[in-house]
């Protein structure tokens, strides 16, 4: 009769047996009796060691007797390194005290070479041992593995356990039951010491439900105080049911839960419900009064103006901001391209997430890329601890780069990636992070120009320039200067606490003669100045403080301002100014202090006449 094996197929065999022959005639037999076996036979103990360290084995033949190695001292190993291993002896020279003391030590089972009839039996019953041994040991394990959860559980939810036998009176408790009284561990519980750790006004209404569970024997489920020795009051919630053992004990079993910061919980709710109350009303009348200040104001988000020049930007927004694409800004310093960049984001399906601003120009070239990026700890000298980056910080929001005609090269590169790939890593460290994010850019330089010049990567302007918008200088809105003069000193009024009811006609006209190369920044400033020195109710400014020459009507060529000319007058003034400064736009010697404005001024100016400004450089 053939013995079914319970392992699987093929049963792989780690012998130890110098003697091939007796290994192929065990194979053999164990393959005459349908066990196929995949035998790996080892002479020396450094191939027995080197075999145990694999893992593939199901089964240890030895024999006793080798040339330069015993079973004894196999069977020591096998113990040490692989206990859940099966180890049968399989020798010729096996004498009785010797075969004890290998089942002593941990030797499954011997079988005679003269009796090799017994090897089937022998091996199918040593597997079936081993096999019983790993399922009581897994066992063993997850029941070890189930009471840590336990503990950790109660632990953590502040809930302990408890049994209480009506019989005998005794009440067992878990760990976390006797943290929430406050009761050592080693001591023996009793209603009295219940009773004693009840807070006093409750005491009476704990006596009176242990009475009637007593009597009745029903489930229950009560919350009361208790009053720690050190003054201090600790609510619970104690819920039981009743149970019968197998010999008709009757006992309650349940559970006792720490409920003190939901308790306070709920009495901090109901306290700010009550301030909830007495804000609401308050809410909903500043809610209408700023409702009609909004309706009331030409305005978008801040941007000011009912100008046609301005009123076709914000139409480009509206447009552009519901999509997800990437939005190239260009203008002049203080034109208001931070603004726009908010109102674009306000108006997608970002707004409730994060707008992250950089200004690329402000930090660093050292810094930037860490800024950006983020840095792992130990990246570079000073980076104490990890630090998470603006686009991190920016994830599923939009991100504002201002400036972004600043970039290091090496920085340009990282942002492209970002763009192209949708990905990045932090500085020093090795791992790719998705970047969920929109990215804004902005500039006042002429990154056409920057290009030709090596300064900026044109593949990282075509992926910037996906949909581009330039925000007209403030010269080009004129009739706007009006509404912002009223808006900007309604603000600031505000601010001081003064009333402003009229502005000062010949001002007026002073501020929409100026032609403002700071454009709304510093009518801004300009607006706030006038209104901090201002000591009656009309509005005024002092001439002074505009820079005149810019916008008079002066004698033309270099040295002399722009003002208000034709544009053939412009291009003739600016042509001659840059002819004087071989090509240089900025610096003392450069052609925008020849002419009294910003650099990024006559930049613009530049791009709007067509002037290629590489004409007037040396060659």
């Amino acid at each position: 009769m053939k013995h079914q094996m319970i392992v699987k197929s093929p049963l792989r065999i780690l012998y130890l047996e110098d003697d091939p022959k007796d290994a192929e005639l065990v194979k053999a037999m164990l393959e005459t009796e349908g066990v196929v076996c995949q035998v790996t036979r080892v002479e020396t103990r450094v191939d027995f060691q080197a075999s145990l360290e694999q893992d593939g084995f199901d089964l240890i033949l030895a024999d006793y007797t080798l040339p330069s190695f015993d079973g004894i001292s196999a069977l020591k190993i096998a113990v040490e390194k692989r206990p859940e291993l099966p180890f049968i002896f399989v020798s010729g020279t096996l004498g009785e005290e010797v075969a004890i003391e290998a089942l002593k030590i941990g030797a499954t089972d011997y079988v005679l070479k003269t009796r090799l009839s017994r090897i089937v039996p022998s091996v199918q019953r040593a597997l079936r041992e081993g096999q019983e041994r790993a399922e009581r040991k897994c066992a063993e394990e997850a029941l070890r593995r189930s009471e840590a959860y336990l503990t950790e559980a109660q632990r953590l939810s502040h809930t302990g356990s408890f049994g209480w036998d009506v019989s005998n009176g005794g009440i067992y408790w878990s760990r976390e039951t006797f943290q929430i009284f406050e009761y050592d561990p080693a001591s023996k519980v009793t209603i009295e010491q219940i009773l004693q750790r009840t807070h006093p006004e409750d005491r009476s209404a704990v006596q009176q439900l242990i009475e009637r569970v007593l009597r009745e024997r029903e489930k229950f489920d009560l919350e009361h105080r208790l009053q720690m020795p050190d003054g201090a009051v600790r609510y619970v919630r104690v819920v039981g049911h009743p149970s019968k053992d197998e010999l008709g004990s009757f006992e309650f079993v349940g559970a006792v839960t720490d409920i003190t910061e939901r308790k306070r919980a709920e009495d901090d709710l109901q306290k700010a419900f009550g301030e909830i109350k007495k804000l609401k009303d308050q809410l909903h009348k500043e809610n209408i009064a700023l409702k009609a200040e909004i309706d009331s104001a030409s305005m978008f988000e801040e941007i000011v103006g009912e100008s046609p020049t301005l009123q076709g930007v914000l139409a480009r927004l509206a447009k552009v901001a519901p999509s997800d694409c990437t939005v190239l800004i260009t203008g002049e310093t203080g034109t208001g391209k931070e603004l726009i960049a908010r109102g674009i984001h306000k108006r997608s399906q970002r707004s409730s997430r994060a707008f992250v601003s950089v200004n690329c120009a402000a930090i660093p070239a050292t810094l930037i890329a860490s800024e950006l990026f983020g840095h792992e700890k130990g990246a570079f000298t000073g980076a104490l601890q990890r630090r998470l980056g603006r686009f991190e910080l920016a994830e599923g929001g939009t991100i504002f780069l201002d400036e972004i005609g600043e970039l290091p090269p090496e920085t340009q590169i990282a942002l492209l990636r970002v763009l192209q790939e949708r990905e990045f890593e932090r500085i020093g460290g090795n791992q790719s992070i998705p970047a969920d994010v929109r990215v804004i850019a902005a500039t006042n330089r002429d990154l056409q120009s920057a290009i030709a010049a090596g300064g900026f990567r044109s593949d990282l302007f075509y992926r910037l320039n996906v949909f581009p918008m330039e925000i007209p200088p403030l010269r080009e809105r004129k009739e706007d200067i009006p509404i912002l003069v009223e808006y900007f000193i309604d603000r600031y009024s505000r601010k001081t606490g003064k009333k402003i009811r009229n502005i000062e006609k010949r001002s007026l006209e002073l501020l929409q003669s100026y032609s403002w190369p700071g454009n709304i920044r510093e009518l801004q400033n300009v607006i706030e100045r006038s209104v901090v020195v201002c000591e009656t109710e009309i509005f005024s400014v002092d001439q002074s403080w505009l820079s005149l020459a810019s916008s008079s009507l002066g004698e033309e060529g270099p040295g002399k301002p722009l003002g208000r000319r034709s544009t053939a007058q412009e291009r003739e003034i600016i042509e001659a100014a840059l002819a004087e400064a071989q090509g240089r736009i900025s610096g003392p010697s450069g052609a925008a202090a020849q002419l009294g404005m910003p650099p990024s001024t006559l930049e613009s100016k530049i791009r709007t006449l067509k002037i290629n400004k590489y004409h007037f450089k040396k060659a």
